[in-house]
């Protein structure tokens, strides 16, 4: 048996009509898993998303959901059934320095990056408990080990994210329900393109990272299939770093 294999497992992917999220979603499917794509701009029909996954002989459902509001992911969460994996990876970013960071960026951050993820998981998660088995996957980051630079929102949320995945899996790990999360390093994507325009900030990171690059969307995805495989069926509470070796310099 491929303990790898996720044929006849309904995955939702929150954020995947691009970057992480549209990488981890092919994988699922290239896997076997069958897609619910989430985004606040996911296209009824032609999208990106749904190309990749089709092409691997998986369906595809697209629901458009901004996760800013907090009525539109309790209308999400409860029209949620049956589902095998649920991918926490829908996230936002807002750059100024701590001193100037308004309460309407801090809310937004934390809203879409935390507040959402919880409700997500928390339904879902019901679902999960009652069949004795699920796996639920957030995508937290660099952030949720270190402070960051002018992103006070967002590294309280990935640290929240930390937590937050601590906090089910010791819960829910014996009632058959994993949860774990991704770590992404610094990876090349709309979020990280302000860095990677500046020439200074784009040198300091590389000079970081062992292994010499940015992180492409792909990267990521290996290790959400792992998560969601049975592979990991003995993995909770786990944050997986997939950073090029930057945590280890």
């Amino acid at each position: 048996m491929n303990p790898f294999d996720l044929s006849g497992r309904l995955a939702v992917v929150t954020g995947c009509r691009r970057g992480i999220g549209l990488a981890i979603a092919e994988a699922l499917a290239a896997a076997g898993a069958d897609i619910i794509g989430v985004s606040a701009s996911m296209e009824d029909h032609g999208s990106e998303a749904a190309a990749r996954v089709t092409a691997h002989g998986r369906s595809f459902t697209p629901i458009r959901a901004d996760l800013s509001d907090r009525a539109a992911v309790h209308e999400l969460a409860d029209g949620l059934r049956d589902v095998d994996i649920l991918i926490n990876n829908a996230g936002t970013i807002r750059r100024a320095p701590a001193a100037e960071h308004s309460d309407a960026d801090w809310d937004h951050v934390l809203e879409v990056n935390l507040s959402a993820q919880f409700v997500l998981a928390r339904s879902v998660g019901r679902t999960m408990l009652d069949r004795g088995a699920g796996r639920i996957i957030f995508t937290a980051s660099m952030l949720s080990f270190q402070g960051g630079v002018t992103v006070p929102g967002y590294a309280a949320a990935k640290s929240g994210i930390a937590g937050l995945t601590r906090a089910l899996a010791n819960e829910w790990a014996g009632r058959g329900v994993n949860v774990n999360a991704i770590a992404p390093g610094y990876i090349a994507t709309d979020n990280t393109q302000a860095l990677q325009d500046d020439p200074a900030r784009n040198r300091s990171i590389l000079d970081r990272i062992p292994a010499g690059r940015w992180g492409r969307p792909e990267d990521v995805a290996g290790a959400a299939v792992f998560l969601a495989s049975d592979a990991a069926r003995y993995v909770h509470g786990a944050i997986i770093p997939v950073d090029g070796g930057w945590l280890a310099r």
